[in-house]
């Protein structure tokens, strides 16, 4: 089976399994979803829509984020790690989307990655689910599971990223990133893979290469 071949089986499991294919962060508008994912690195999605909520009544518009200091956001978001970059940069961001975007967001990778704290998955992710276009969100759930089903062959975001886009068609690219991390939180986990109800066993290198070590064992 060719990689294209275990990535068009993978897409369509995946979409059986999980026909709704949304993230997974709480967001009512395109800047609550860029401030939410940029809280998310190194904490989880589920911690931070805990902490949105008051976070966006406290700072409604793209104006109160700039006016704001990165101490008084700062309080609202301690519980999701790295706290004090995470205000500074979303402060600065919101100043820059004001001063230098007229307040618009913008919706290509390459200006995305201008703004303070925003990488590439950020990006991708934001172009995918704002903007509808072509993306890939190379998160540690999909870094991990599509190393694991032998699509990809790097533990790098970006190397991840490139290779999926020569493998997902580009309109099935967003959904099945979103699936990837609904898959790696229900089945295929980062300790414990449930390998005996994956519906993706059957074409799933580590998988078979387990199999074929305790088969040899066995012998």
């Amino acid at each position: 089976m060719t990689q294209k071949q275990r990535a068009a089986t993978a897409i369509a499991a995946l979409e059986n399994l999980y026909p709704q294919a949304q993230c997974s962060l709480t967001a009512d508008t395109p800047l609550q979803l860029l401030i939410a994912t940029r809280l998310s690195a190194q904490c989880t999605d589920a911690r931070v829509n805990l902490v949105t909520p008051a976070l966006f009544a406290r700072f409604p518009t793209l104006e109160a984020f700039a006016d704001a200091t990165p101490e008084e956001v700062g309080e609202y978001i301690r519980s999701c790690g790295l706290y004090k970059t995470k205000a500074k940069d979303i402060v600065a961001m919101c100043q820059m989307l004001r001063d230098v975007y007229g307040g618009h967001i913008p919706d290509t990778i390459e200006e995305l990655t201008k703004l303070p704290g925003v990488g590439r998955k950020t990006a991708n992710l934001i172009c995918g689910d704002v903007y509808g276009k072509p993306a890939v969100v190379a998160d540690t759930h999909c870094i991990r599971i599509t190393g694991r089903l032998g699509l990809t062959d790097s533990k790098d975001p970006h190397k991840v990223e490139m290779q999926l886009k020569r493998l997902l068609p580009p309109e099935k690219s967003n959904a099945f990133c979103h699936r990837v991390v609904l898959f790696g939180r229900d089945i295929c986990t980062a300790r414990s893979p449930q390998c005996e109800r994956c519906p993706l066993s059957a074409v799933c290198r580590e998988n078979n290469r387990t199999a074929k070590t305790s088969k040899t064992n066995v012998q």
